[in-house]
């Protein structure tokens, strides 16, 4: 086994890895105030950004599902790793070697998983690329040449070419100590009848990265006649290789994705090469499968979600195009932005644009055109015989229940008309009725919107019941945040957690019952345990790794980082302003005791002990003068 890392090691990393930077690898940030930054969570779907990102903190926070952490716990639940793993990565990314407390150095054949699958590609890309030099790759060379890309295009996109023999790759990857096990698991390599051999032979071979520019797998494209396997294949579903997850070019056309808030959507990898060596630098395209759900959920992410975003698909025109393009639109609901459809004159792809027409005709072909809504519809009603009724109702039956799920009111009123003028349906108003009542049958049921009896498993229908789903029980614990106290002993806790120079250190005079909610008890506890907030002054960060290191639950983890990423309530964040919530928090305390003192000689009246009635007396009379102190003098008197 290998050796736990050492904290000063593990420390480091954090301090050398800004969170922001992490992020911002999986999703687009703005500007929430107060230095924090915000973003749509990944971690669940959502329509605004509540997910916080505090860079001077090292922490974030969704205050939608309560996700919250450091940089490490961050990458830890986006990409499946383990502590242990995640440190590595990052380690490697900042250049920190890291010490291990048992056995020294740790061997590579101990390290997780991930990290070594991530290696394995790592390696096999340079092999490849390496390999396009050579005499056997002419042939993929002259492909490339013939499409339009030179040796800088083939470099700068890191394509390479697999070698036509058997054990090549393998053999390679061996040398450099990945084991059989590792190299069957990556999919580089496959089972032989006398051991591994490579999984892909004499292809041209495009490397595919994740958001953050890791190689997870590979596309090859056959070359020779004699290949009898498929034009394009694909590495298989490995523990880092999900096709439904992974968009080819998401690596080099993230940041302009998030800059411009547009994304085009290609179909090939020579397409998304055409794109970007013609200038259109957003251009991703899937790998081997439809675009869907898990695809839309990362062009969310750094699209935000804002009004002027837009994503363009660009399809051939062929049957197979225009299915493609109406698998896409059952999606649309599935996105804020604007969807466009583009397709090239003469069923072009944009590789073969650009060889024909040139980068312009490319940058001109994604320019929005035709939402993706109108082209879905002209499919639908060019099916039928407009030039009969019974074609034109047919057609509206069809076409109206893809109007119906337009998110926007005054949007689909207009589509409606549209939509009956794509019909030849004179009578506008009973169109737009006709789509009001499927949109509000579907609205009203949960269920499909083409009405009773046409809903899918779980909908209603005759004979079957509605099912009413519970709303989801909030995560983390509850609070009454319409209580004053609660109100005023959370902003503390965010002053202990956030800026303690401001309350240090009278805050660790604090006891955890001067704290009303149990949460924020444990949150006082946790601080305490971490050696109080006075410890924050020297290295804020730090103090706060070994606060969440305090915690008992996960719950109260989560509403640390809850609290130490949250905006202040006050305009002014001064010395003023924490020491009105000290005094408020201990006022109430105080004034909590002197009730409990008071009850409690009631409840007992003339059965109270000489001794204890004068003892008790006098605590009353002690904390009234407090009391009456902290009113008059404030945190002065604290």
């Amino acid at each position: 086994m290998a050796g736990r890392i050492n904290d000063d090691d593990v420390k480091a990393v954090r301090d050398a890895v800004p969170i922001d930077a992490v992020v911002s690898e999986y999703l687009q940030l703005r500007n929430a105030g107060g230095g924090n930054l915000k973003g749509l969570c990944p971690f669940h779907d959502e329509k605004s950004p509540s997910f916080q990102v505090s860079p001077s903190k090292g922490l974030f926070h969704c205050f939608g599902c309560q996700e919250g952490g450091d940089t490490i716990a961050f990458v830890q639940k986006i990409d499946h790793l383990t502590f242990a793993e995640v440190v590595e990565r990052l380690a490697a990314k900042a250049g920190i070697t890291l010490r291990y407390e048992e056995g020294g150095y740790n061997p590579s054949h101990q390290r997780g998983e991930r990290i070594r699958l991530v290696e394995a590609h790592k390696a096999a890309a340079q092999f490849y690329a390496e390999q396009l030099d050579g005499p056997e790759a002419e042939i993929g060379r002259r492909f490339l040449a013939d499409r339009g890309f030179d040796q800088s295009a083939a470099a700068h996109f890191g394509i390479g070419y697999s070698p036509a023999g058997w054990d090549h790759l393998t053999r390679f990857l061996r040398g450099k100590g990945f084991s059989d096990r590792e190299l069957i698991t990556s999919g580089l390599s496959q089972d032989g009848r006398r051991g591994p051999i490579d999984r892909f032979r004499g292809r041209l071979m495009w490397p595919i990265r994740d958001t953050a520019g890791d190689v997870v797998g590979f596309g090859a494209r056959k070359l020779r006649e004699d290949d009898n396997g498929p034009k394009y294949l694909n590495t298989p579903e490995t523990p880092i290789y999900k096709k439904s997850q992974v968009l080819y070019g998401i690596d080099l056309a993230k940041k302009d994705i998030a800059k411009s808030s547009r994304a085009v959507v290609v179909e090939g990898y020579t397409d998304v090469m055409a794109c970007h060596l013609a200038g259109v630098t957003t251009a991703i395209a899937t790998c081997g499968t439809a675009f869907g759900g898990d695809h839309i959920k990362i062009l969310r992410r750094l699209l935000m979600d804002n009004g002027s975003a837009r994503v363009i698909f660009t399809f051939d025109g062929d049957a197979a195009g225009q299915k493609a393009a109406l698998r896409a639109f059952e999606d649309d609901q599935k996105f804020a932005a604007e969807t466009y459809i583009a397709i090239a004159p003469d069923n072009m792809d944009p590789c073969d644009l650009r060889l024909v027409k040139g980068d312009d005709a490319v940058r001109d072909l994604v320019e929005p055109r035709t939402p993706l809504f109108e082209f879905a519809l002209r499919q639908i009603v060019g099916r039928y015989d407009l030039e009969t009724p019974a074609g034109r109702a047919a057609a509206l039956d069809e076409a109206a229940v893809v109007v119906a799920k337009i998110k926007t009111r005054s949007i689909q009123r207009e589509v409606a008309v549209q939509l009956a003028g794509f019909i030849g349906i004179l009578d506008q108003e009973y169109v737009v009725h006709r789509v009001n009542q499927l949109a509000q049958w579907a609205r009203g049921r949960g269920g499909d919107p083409r009405g009773p009896g046409r809903a899918g498993r779980g909908g209603t229908g005759p004979g079957r019941p509605q099912q009413i789903q519970a709303p989801p029980v909030p995560s983390g614990p509850a609070l009454n945040l319409r209580s004053p106290a609660h109100r005023t002993e959370r902003e503390l806790l965010k002053l202990a957690l956030q800026r303690p120079e401001l309350v240090s250190p009278a805050f660790d005079a604090y006891g955890a019952d001067e704290f009303t909610a149990p949460p924020y008890a444990a949150v006082r506890q946790c601080i305490e345990e971490a050696g109080g907030a006075e410890q924050g002054l020297a290295d804020s960060r730090e103090y706060l790794v070994r606060v969440l290191d305090a915690t008992p639950s996960e719950a109260v983890r989560k509403l640390i980082t809850e609290l130490a990423v949250e905006v202040f309530h006050g305009k002014s964040i001064d010395e003023t302003y924490a020491g009105e919530h000290l005094v408020n928090v201990r006022l109430r305390a105080v004034d909590r005791r002197i009730n409990d003192v008071q009850s409690s000689l009631a409840r007992l009246g003339s059965n109270v002990a000489p001794d204890h009635l004068a003892a008790a007396q006098n605590e009353v009379w002690v904390l009234q003068q407090y009391a009456q102190t902290l009113r008059n003098h404030g945190a002065a008197a604290l």
